[in-house]
């Protein structure tokens, strides 16, 4: 009988004590969001870590002394900048008596974009999912936690989650699709003739704001520029949450180690930066992170955020906007309805049979509606 190879699994509290080209060789080289430098900036600029209720638990797979999986794993002491909503579990699992919190969340912090999550060596896939997943159960079973969950997985990934006893939660965002368009009146091309005159009618009265946009990205940004954006950010996070999830220091840390990352579009008139726009450049793809600005101008939020996002998309040759969570009114500016997938493990038995009837409900509900958004959408109707 073969030999089966022996993987040691062990817990991290920090990305620090892992060096970066060890961490990487796991990742997805398309994705930004989980690479050593960017949770890693997350957590020297203290955005998540003590007193945060996102306490680094990394799990770290070895075989014969080399890292072949990474499951990037937080502590949650609560449900914040999740975007996979359980509140409403929370508020059930307490009120008949238990602790649901902490609970264990393999996510990137404060990121609603689809990745890898199982951060595994191509030729170790099957052995160190496995072996990363049944850890990660064990760890919650041995510290009596009620919880884990998995967010924002890819596909492949929500399929192999039953097996592990992982049950399945679909939800949805918008994404702009690349249709190998030359320019973005290609684009327009492709819609409705409501919908393309409704598009360029934003796009002149928000340019007509009185001043200049901006698309900064690598060496052009300075750190000016994140003086202004922290302003907005700040204005925004406020009025969202409470709080900000993000400190001042990690856009400091992204001015050194992120910029090559980030698009950042800016919007100037009469000297002073007034709105901008966040993105991070994956390798086909654009994610839409953050918005702010402080002075309110009509259409400007959907010129920065979503059209001027679709502008270096087709310049760059990218797949794809995802442009972050929620938000219908984006169906009428070309961001279509698509699937997010996450996968939850629940302690308690009784409580797992109500959690996972919901979820079939729930499934069903998202699939009628991405159809219905999907029929009434901004296209010409003899075209995707």
């Amino acid at each position: 009988m073969a030999d089966v190879p022996q993987i040691e699994v062990s817990v991290v509290g920090s990305i620090a004590t892992i060096p970066a080209p060890d961490w990487d060789a796991c990742t997805d080289r398309q994705d930004p969001f989980t690479t050593h430098r960017f949770l890693l900036a997350l957590e020297e600029s203290r955005s998540v870590g003590d007193g945060t209720g996102w306490a680094p638990r990394h799990l770290v797979a070895r075989l014969n002394g080399e890292i072949i999986g990474i499951l990037p794993l937080y502590a949650k002491g609560h449900s914040q900048g999740e975007y996979v909503f359980d509140h409403a579990w929370a508020g059930a699992y307490e009120r008949a008596g238990g602790r649901y919190y902490p609970k264990l969340q393999c996510a990137v912090p404060f990121t609603p974009a689809t990745g890898r999550r199982l951060l595994v060596k191509p030729e170790h896939a099957e052995l160190a999912s496995g072996a990363l997943l049944t850890s990660a159960i064990q760890i919650a079973e041995e510290n009596h936690v009620s919880s884990f969950h998995m967010t924002f997985c890819t596909q492949e990934e929500y399929a192999l989650g039953p097996k592990f006893g992982l049950m399945q939660r679909t939800g949805q965002q918008f994404h702009w699709e690349n249709n190998e368009y030359a320019d973005f009146d290609a684009f327009l091309a492709k819609l409705s003739s409501r919908k393309r005159k409704m598009i360029r009618k934003e796009r002149r009265l928000a340019q007509a704001f009185g001043g200049e946009i901006f698309q900064l990205t690598g060496d052009q940004i300075q750190p000016e520029h994140w003086d202004a954006f922290w302003q907005f950010y700040q204005d925004t996070g406020a009025r969202k949450w409470g709080t900000p999830y993000l400190t001042r220091e990690f856009f400091d840390i992204a001015q050194q180690t992120l910029r090559d990352d980030i698009l950042l579009v800016l919007a100037k008139r009469d000297g002073q930066y007034i709105a901008g726009a966040l993105n991070f450049i994956g390798g086909n793809t654009l994610f839409g992170r953050y918005w702010g600005c402080a002075e309110d101008h009509p259409y400007l939020h959907f010129e920065l955020c979503y059209y001027q996002a679709i502008d270096y998309a087709i310049a760059q040759g990218l797949a794809r906007v995802e442009a972050g969570a929620q938000g219908e009114h984006k169906l009428a500016r070309g961001y279509m309805p698509s699937p997010v997938y996450s996968l939850h493990w629940i302690g308690d038995e009784g409580f797992e049979r109500a959690v996972n009837q919901f979820l079939i409900d729930e499934r069903a509900a998202v699939d009628e509606d991405i159809e219905f958004l999907a029929a009434i959408g901004p296209f010409k109707k003899s075209e995707g």
